[in-house]
């Protein structure tokens, strides 16, 4: 005899968003990050040999128009 009462498959793009953000609250306990230390600045004058465009640097030095 067969078991005639199976539960539906339910496919991928049939989720909801709230489901997916349901799964991902219940998943995020066991993606513990560990602490590690800050990153050390690295002095201005230990940088050597990069080049930037005249475009590009006129792109980031036009940057601060748009926030403080």
């Amino acid at each position: 005899m067969t078991n005639s009462r199976r539960s539906p498959v339910v496919r991928e793009s049939e989720f909801t968003l709230s489901q997916l953000r349901g799964d991902c609250v219940r998943m995020a306990p066991h993606w513990v990050v560990p602490a590690t230390a800050a990153p050390v600045p690295v002095p201005a004058s230990r940088i050597r040999g990069v080049v930037v465009s005249a475009a590009s640097a006129r792109l980031v030095d036009a940057m601060s128009e748009y926030g403080d």
